[in-house]
């Protein structure tokens, strides 16, 4: 090996043994002359040996105190990918534990993140699942990352953005959800580099010519601080937070704030020895400085998901310049720079399990919501990259049990976070105290109580407001499931009918047997399938009934219905006649302006549906008994329309309701209330003219005192 190689080994074991005495010399040295071997006659783009990329990866790991397997790794994590030695031969060199890390390197590797096949998808995916076990995979691949990212300037523009922009997509906001701030910053900072060259190189000089001013300003703040710590026998040290390029781009084009009024330009870290000692000192600076209340963060008391934790302040410091102050103890600066690496422990080789839950719990909630869910893999990288940019909010329940939600969650993000059976029965809430929709949004500090009723269940409005993962799945699947169930009903009942035409019963059927011919699981799949539409009857008939009574069509519902029910008919027409029996769903009360079907029946002639009925669906299974209708009224004529309504009990509800329908013109035939301690539910049949008559009389409802929500009402399904 060359004389330069053989030093920086040296060094490398040098800065190990800073923090590692128990290192494995031997090891290391056998790794680092096994994959200068495999990269002796390699370059990278830039004209340098491709050995040296290794190396400075192993640096980073180093600076990140990561124990020696990990440095061993990284500095063979290229050679399974890019030389003739497989992990086969990297197992048998230097074991399972490394070649499994090298492995899950060169996995992740091969996946390009922002072009995402299935296959890929599905590669991502375990390797999420192997970094829940073993995070180093994971740590190896950032320190990857950023040397590659510091090396960019070397590729073509247009693998250039790609990787960057898949830094700054995907890397960066995993490398935060992980805690490692450090790494984070410097790929956002990188990643705009090429991405926005002008505006970063812009960034830079603006914030190089007001370097001079800010260290003035930090100064004069913290000299008085200063004194008064050591007054308070306080040992603390101070430091000034790195300006972040790409945070500062952030907060002048997308919050449209001027450059010259982002806080953090003038930032400064107190690092003090023990927790109580932060408080101590944010009393001392708070006695110095004015605060500014709102932007005081304790993230301390509620650390966040990363495990993060310091306090925030800003003050109005002297000349009327505003400053931010973190305080933090000198293990919470290590976790913010390092994250799950500062918890790493080097002689086990493994994390604690309250660490790794505190770091990958996140994670973990959402690969199994993703599981419960069954999406598609190509989709898997939307539900990540979601929870990835998710920021949190901090709520209570009444008992003072803390429950950290993404932010914008509503209170059915809470009642699943809590348990999934009460999401599934959530009625409404209380938010400090007061009721609230359900679709309100929680901020930090609030207390919620989830009030459930036997007879709730999801539907599908609740998915336009439910923002966490868990919530999201849990309330597809019961959707699916439900509609499942529907669907085989529907099948059996199909089937059944159909086979009564030939005199055979449904139960003498072999539908295991049947259900395979058709490729599908189980009988109930057999059914759901052909209560969706999916597998046609006479499909099935064909299957089952004997040559010698060939399946033959029926003559059309609509016609045969079209024959013999004709009575007057006000407020329809049907393809252009007249005459005909119709009925209107009960279980949507469709009103004029309301977009509608007509499905031919037996008995009934044709019943009308809004396309948002949830009976519809089902009953579309059959489209020969589908038909146009349209509406054909008068002003004269009256709908009847269902609504229900949730409101807070109190006297004279009633009264106050009556009088908000009558002002309106609208006329109640009917009203069912059911009250608890604190709440009323109440469905109301009301005559209106059409739809927009309608909707003016829900806007006054709402502004009847107690009322939560108000929405059409239909029969259950």
């Amino acid at each position: 090996m060359e004389e330069v190689y053989q030093k920086v080994f040296e060094g490398l074991v040098r800065r190990i043994r800073r923090y590692n005495q128990s290192m494995d010399v031997a090891l290391l040295r056998k790794a680092f002359e096994f994959s200068y071997e495999a990269h002796r006659n390699q370059l990278r783009k830039s004209g340098h040996k491709y050995f040296e990329h290794p190396l400075e990866v192993a640096k980073i790991l180093t600076g990140l105190k990561m124990d020696y397997e990990t440095i061993a790794a990284a500095i063979l994590h290229d050679v399974a990918e890019d030389t003739e030695y497989n992990i086969a031969r990297v197992e048998s060199e230097f074991g399972h534990s490394i070649a499994s890390l090298v492995d899950g390197v060169t996995k992740i590797s091969d996946i390009k993140l922002l072009e995402f096949e299935e296959r890929q998808a599905e590669n991502f995916r375990k390797m999420l699942l192997s970094m829940v076990k073993d995070i180093r995979v994971i740590i190896i691949k950032f320190a990857d990352r950023l040397h590659n990212m510091r090396t960019l300037e070397f590729l073509p523009e247009k693998k250039r953005r790609r990787i960057a922009l898949e830094t700054r997509e995907v890397y960066a906001p995993l490398a935060h959800r992980l805690g490692l701030d450090k790494i984070k910053w410097e790929l956002e900072d990188l990643a705009l580099k090429f991405l926005e060259p002008e505006i970063y190189s812009d960034l830079v000089k603006r914030v190089n010519a007001t370097r001079r001013e800010r260290e003035l300003i930090i100064s004069h703040v913290t000299k008085p601080v200063r004194e008064a710590l050591v007054e308070a026998r306080i040992h603390a040290r101070f430091e000034g937070r790195p300006k972040h390029f790409y945070s500062i781009y952030n907060k002048i084009v997308k919050r449209g704030i001027v450059f010259e009024e982002i806080y953090d330009l003038h930032a400064i870290r107190i690092i003090v020895e023990k927790v109580e000692e932060c408080y101590h000192t944010l009393g001392i600076v708070h006695s110095l400085y004015t605060p500014i209340h709102e932007r005081f963060k304790d993230y301390i008391a509620m650390p966040k998901s990363n495990g993060y934790q310091s306090l925030h302040t800003t003050v109005i410091g002297p000349d009327g310049k505003i400053v931010e102050i973190q305080i933090r103890t000198e293990s919470m600066h290590r976790t913010a720079e390092d994250g799950i690496a500062a918890h790493w422990r080097y002689k086990e080789g493994r994390l604690q399990e309250d660490e790794l839950d505190k770091h990958m719990g996140w994670l973990r909630q959402v690969l199994e919501a993703v599981d419960e869910e069954e999406v598609e893999t190509s989709s898997f990288m939307e539900h990540l990259k979601v929870n990835l940019f998710q920021d949190e909010v901090f709520v209570f329940t009444p008992r003072g049990d803390l429950y950290r939600l993404p932010v914008h969650s509503t209170p059915v993000d809470f009642a699943f976070a809590v348990h999934t059976d009460i999401g599934l029965h959530c009625l409404a809430a209380k938010v400090n105290g007061r009721i609230v929709p359900l679709s309100h949004q929680l901020v930090s500090g609030d207390t919620v109580e989830i009030i459930t009723s036997a007879n709730q269940r999801p539907n599908e409005g609740w998915l336009s407001f439910a923002t966490s993962a868990k919530a999201k799945g849990r309330i597809k699947k019961w959707l699916r499931d439900t509609q499942f169930e529907s669907s085989a009903r529907l099948g059996e009942e199909m089937l059944t009918r159909a086979l009564s035409k030939y005199s055979i019963k449904f139960k003498d059927v072999n539908l295991a047997d049947l259900a395979s011919k058709f490729s599908q699981r189980d009988a109930q799949q057999l059914l759901a399938a052909l209560g969706r539409g999916e597998i046609k009857l006479d499909a099935v008939l064909h299957k089952i009934i004997p040559e010698d009574k060939p399946v033959t069509n029926n003559e059309s519902l609509f016609k045969r219905f079209i024959e013999r029910a004709r009575k007057s008919s006000k407020g329809v027409s049907v393809a252009g006649m007249d005459n005909i029996m119709i009925s209107f769903g009960k279980c949507c009360n469709p009103v004029p302006g309301d977009p509608i079907t007509g499905i031919v029946t037996r008995g009934r002639g044709i019943v009308v549906h809004t396309n948002s009925c949830n009976n519809l669906l089902r009953l579309m299974q059959e489209p020969e008994r589908i038909i146009d209708v349209a509406w054909d009224v008068d002003k004269e004529n009256r709908f009847l329309a269902g609504l229900y309504i949730l409101c807070e009990r109190r006297s004279r509800f009633l009264a106050d309701l009556s009088e908000a329908v009558s002002s309106s013109d609208g006329i109640i035939t009917s009203a069912n209330m059911n009250a608890d301690i604190s709440l009323v539910n109440c469905t109301v049949s009301i005559e209106v003219y059409d739809l927009d008559h309608l909707n003016r009389i829900i806007a006054k409802i709402k502004k009847v005192a107690g009322v939560i929500s108000v929405s059409r009402w239909s029969e259950p399904k």
